[in-house]
């Protein structure tokens, strides 16, 4: 065994995860009280432009409001990315309004380590800023070429900054991100040999057991289940 060892920051059962857009208030209570492990409120991708600042203030809400806690759930933003105009204020607004009962941030289409540094960095001051006790532990989406090109990096260097806890595949945005057809979202072309995605999240993988971290598999869509179900 080698003597230079990476251990991981924080422990959190993280099983099943569930992501719930904030655009959606009515459905947070039947989220929480659904037993995943893991719930990640989402204003990014599942939240329209016109709703982000809205989406915002209900995701606040929810989280000061609802007893999250006490139904075992550790709760998430995924914030929007780095390349808007709402990811600043994504991580004031959630830091300075519900910093408190926050337990991780998650990032999404991280291309290299940079961009978790800045989202550290922001939360560093603001955590000081305000007073809190609770470390807010960050988390990244690996789902791009980019990100992938980068992804032992971003491992490596996001462990020794301490608040890096997970990264996550993101497989719909890395199949365009790569130009790969699919039929679905997560879903596999019918024409390719084998899992088009393994070497991908065997790669992730790889970075997050080196590295201390969580290795989280892309989602599961639930309009597949509905159908098949129907």
């Amino acid at each position: 065994m080698s003597h230079t060892l990476y251990e991981a920051n924080v422990q959190r059962v993280q099983r099943c995860e569930l992501a719930v857009p904030g655009s959606n208030p009515g459905m947070f209570e039947k989220a929480m009280k659904s037993g995943v492990d893991f719930i990640f409120l989402d204003l990014e991708d599942a939240v329209a432009p016109d709703d982000k600042i809205q989406a915002r203030k209900n995701i606040i809400e929810a989280i000061n409001d609802m007893d999250w806690a006490g139904h075992g759930v550790t709760v998430s933003v995924r914030i929007n990315g780095l390349d808007t105009q709402y990811m600043v204020r994504d991580v004031v607004d959630l830091m300075e309004q519900c910093g408190d009962k926050l337990n991780t941030i998650l990032i999404p289409k991280v291309g290299v380590y940079a961009d978790v540094y800045m989202v550290e960095a922001m939360v560093n001051q603001l955590e000081m800023q305000q007073g809190l006790k609770n470390r807010i532990g960050i988390e990244c989406l690996i789902e791009t070429a980019l990100g992938m090109a980068n992804v032992e990096d971003i491992a490596k260097q996001g462990a020794l900054g301490g608040r890096l806890e997970a990264l996550h595949f993101g497989v719909a945005d890395y199949a365009a991100s790569n130009r790969a057809r699919t039929t679905n979202i997560g879903g596999l072309n019918e024409n390719y040999p084998g899992d088009q995605w393994h070497a991908a999240i065997s790669r992730m993988t790889v970075a997050c057991r080196a590295y201390g971290l969580r290795p989280i598999d892309g989602p599961l869509v639930i309009l597949k289940i509905l159908k098949a179900i129907n």
